[in-house]
């Protein structure tokens, strides 16, 4: 951190250093993500008031500062806007601010179900502070694939048919229902899809679907040995979970494996 002055000196501090004012700093983040993903995913499509609105514009600020700070502390700025966790804040803040420029209702619905994908955010954090969630990423990671996939596909199912003359489709429960028999092949017959959209829409949730939940399988029975973790120089960030140098650049680094048998 030798090399980092000024403001760049004190977020970097804040987000990667040691100390207690800095674990209470991230832990802060980590209670706001848990909160506003359970916003997101409580009432996702009803309609909103101003309460709600400005609520709305206030997390997408505080999402938006968040993101702009960790890509000026990233000393890779390309690797950095690669990354899929930093592309679906960028989706999340774009979501929140929707509202001031569209107007399609059911287009925000979607957009509002679209949220779901700030838990890859969550998610990447709790890795940072618990060996339990590094021990075990490749599963957490499917797992939060598949739950976000669930969530959008559920958003898109009611978007489609209410009010598309689909008596059996009323609610979000109704269309995440739906989403997880077909995902699941169980199928009872007593929620369908309308319309040659809705056929279309129900092939994609079981083939992708079902792509995702195998993937999960695959990594509970073969995990991999590879972890996250970005080389300082260089900024390679898959590497094997003994590493002690960089397989790129060979810098020596440094990856916490507390608790890993």
């Amino acid at each position: 951190m030798s090399d980092r002055t000024g403001l760049n000196r004190r977020l970097f501090w804040l987000y990667e250093g040691q100390g207690s004012f800095p674990l209470i700093f991230r832990w802060a983040l980590l209670v706001f993500d848990i909160v506003t993903i359970a916003y997101f995913l409580w009432a996702p499509f009803e309609e909103r008031g101003r309460t709600h609105v400005a609520l709305d514009y206030g997390i997408g600020v505080v999402i938006a500062l968040d993101l702009a700070a960790r890509f000026y502390i990233a000393r890779h700025k390309r690797n950095f806007m690669m990354r899929l966790m930093n592309w679906a804040d960028l989706i999340v803040v774009i979501t929140m601010f929707a509202p001031l420029f569209v107007a399609n209702l059911a287009f925000l619905r979607v957009l509002r179900a679209v949220r779901a994908v700030r838990v890859y955010t969550f998610i990447r954090r709790m890795k940072g502070v618990t060996p339990f969630f590094q021990r075990h990423e490749q599963v957490i990671d499917k797992v939060t694939n598949l739950v976000v996939f669930v969530f959008i596909m559920a958003a898109l199912v009611y978007v489609s048919q209410v009010g598309q003359e689909n008596s059996q489709v009323h609610s979000y429960i109704d269309a995440l229902y739906f989403t997880v028999t077909s995902l699941t092949t169980t199928g009872y017959g007593d929620v369908l899809m309308v319309g040659a959209a809705g056929r279309v829409l129900s092939i994609v949730i079981m083939v992708l679907g079902l792509t995702l939940f195998l993937n999960l399988l695959r990594s509970v029975v073969s995990p991999g040995d590879k972890i996250e973790h970005e080389c300082p120089d260089c900024g390679l960030t898959r590497h094997d979970r003994d590493a002690v140098h960089c397989r790129h650049c060979g810098r020596v680094i440094h990856i916490q494996t507390e608790g890993y048998d």
